[in-house]
């Protein structure tokens, strides 16, 4: 068991897939969670192996958040001592605690008491991209969560994505480098068209604006909406997003053709174009899956990145 335990640990980090195996008198129960590709990989493996045998599939679907993202794969049965003493938990970022105590400010609608909240995370040294990251982002996936759970109404969460969106703007964030300063870059932020979330398009707005770029936003109801204020303004780059809160897997294909359609909108001109959301927060979905040159799991980091690849694509010099 050990062995075994061993050998799919280390398969599933080079896979990028976590999970949880149970065992008991002959019988194994696992969760597998992860990037689509890679379970399909994995799932072959194991369906080859001939040690194994009456495998039965209890559930395949697409799931909003990885359930054990901290695990790569954690054994454990009676005879054993707890899997805690055998197998350590990948330690979370010092903010991800902080989560359930934003979320019950968000629920009740105090906005006064989020503010305070990730100002207090400020003055306690976490800097801007981290309380981006591991604090407000998570928060606005648990509280899709706990809309897809019924434990708050469509309201609840449209009130309490702006009310993250507005402690957002308080965020303050580390300079960017002088060297992507001296070329300025402009870009569109937009929302998938339909998309009535914007708290990730509102974040990138301030990272962006910080960082020297021009900035247009847009909020179209149409790919034409869309393809035509790019034929008209002409970014470099265009970032479109969909919910940070829920997963929008339906909206797949239709995301893909916006991104096809913006690229025809403006061919001489548009060199990058980045998506964003949950889906691709939780790797459910990639940038190829939808003609994207670039997924953000996160809004930071994002000006780095996408003036990077801006610079690729037109091969200028560092």
């Amino acid at each position: 068991m050990r062995e075994l335990a061993w050998k799919a640990r280390q398969r599933n980090r080079s896979l990028g897939v976590t999970g949880m195996l149970l065992y008991d008198k002959g019988r194994f129960f696992q969760t597998l969670e992860g990037p689509p590709k890679s379970l399909s990989v994995l799932w072959q493996s194991i369906n080859e192996d001939r040690r194994h045998s009456h495998i039965e599939i209890l559930s395949e679907h697409i799931v909003p958040a990885q359930l054990f993202g901290g695990w790569d794969l954690l054994s454990y049965h009676a005879d054993e001592e707890p899997f805690h003493k055998v197998d350590k938990i990948k330690p979370q970022h010092g903010l991800t605690s902080q989560v359930p105590a934003l979320m019950e400010l968000v629920l009740n609608g105090d906005d006064l008491g989020i503010n305070a909240f990730v100002a207090s995370a400020a003055e306690q040294g976490w800097s801007g991209d981290a309380i981006i990251t591991h604090l407000i982002e998570p928060t606005a996936r648990a509280l899709g969560d706990a809309w897809l759970s019924d434990d708050c109404s469509e309201v609840d969460l449209t009130i309490g994505l702006s009310m993250l969106q507005l402690a957002g703007h308080a965020v303050r964030h580390a300079p960017t480098p002088q060297s992507l300063r001296q070329r300025r870059y402009s870009i569109m932020l937009a929302t998938a068209p339909g998309e009535p979330h914007a708290l990730g398009t509102s974040l990138l707005a301030d990272l962006f604006t910080d960082a020297g770029w021009h900035v247009d936003m847009a909020f179209p109801d149409s790919d034409q909406a869309l393809a035509n204020q790019l034929a008209s303004q002409k970014p470099d780059a265009l970032d479109i997003g969909l919910s940070d809160a829920l997963p929008r897997q339906q909206k797949l294909k239709l995301l893909r053709q916006t991104v096809e359609r913006s690229r025809f909108a403006s061919p001489d001109h548009l060199t990058v174009v980045s998506v964003g959301g949950r889906l691709f927060a939780d790797a459910a979905a990639t940038a190829e899956s939808v003609g994207a040159d670039h997924a953000r799991k996160t809004a930071s980091g994002s000006t780095i990145r996408i003036a990077e690849l801006i610079r690729q694509k037109r091969q200028l010099p560092r």
